[in-house]
């Protein structure tokens, strides 16, 4: 009686080393390609002036973090910020516009704020900021 061996079944290939191989090209990739968009154009942030002095004169409007409006110290409803405003360019168009708002302030009370300043012909609209740093 003759017996047979089953001839042996061959390993199939393994596949780890593709796995290897496609995730170096997936970090080499990730390493060298840009993740965020770019404008067709050069664009140049503005720089912040923190620890300059703050021209002297104008009006200032501040913001407190409930969205409560004074227009120079003085408590006014949000609607009779603008006619105020117009008045002021009215008679002096040079005149600088500063927004003093809390760090808690919404920014979707400034913001539009800031384009009908601007839409009224106000030539400086300046955002007072705090430099980062311990507090004094």
């Amino acid at each position: 009686m003759k017996i047979t061996r089953p001839t042996p079944r061959r390993h199939p290939e393994t596949i780890i080393a593709l796995i290897d191989v496609v995730f170096f090209l997936l970090v080499f990739f990730m390493l060298i390609g840009r993740m965020d968009a770019t404008a067709p154009f050069e664009v140049s942030p503005p720089t912040a002036l923190t620890g300059a002095d703050m021209p002297a004169g104008g009006v200032t409007l501040s913001v407190a973090a409930d969205g409560t409006m004074a227009l120079d110290g003085e408590a006014i409803a949000p609607d009779q910020i603008d006619p105020r405003v117009q008045a002021l360019l009215a008679t002096q168009p040079d005149v600088l516009i500063r927004i003093n708002a809390h760090r808690d302030a919404a920014l979707r009370a400034i913001l539009p704020r800031i384009a009908r300043f601007e839409a009224m012909g106000a030539r400086d609209v300046v955002l007072v900021v705090t430099p980062p740093g311990p507090v004094r």
